[in-house]
């Protein structure tokens, strides 16, 4: 038997505009894979964690300590990089 696990996601609303083909992605998407609309946004944008360029650039960015513990990425990047 498996466990479930709390979600623990601290969510918030927050204010941004999307255009109505990406509003219609989203909900088809989400009745596809049966998750609620912002359990899918959270996915799809946590795979932005993938582009080794944007982790390399975090990496690069000085006193990138803050970005890395708020991202929660320090398995992600270089740990003798972080300033």
């Amino acid at each position: 038997m498996k466990f479930i696990k709390p979600k623990n996601n601290k969510a918030e609303n927050v204010d941004w505009l999307i255009s109505e083909r990406v509003r219609a992605i989203v909900k088809t998407y989400a009745e596809y894979t049966e998750y609620s609309e912002s359990e899918v946004v959270d996915m799809l944008l946590l795979n932005i964690l993938d582009d080794k360029d944007f982790i390399k650039w975090i990496e690069n960015r000085r006193n990138n300590r803050r970005i890395v513990k708020q991202l929660e990425i320090e398995d992600l990047v270089e740990t003798d990089k972080i300033v």
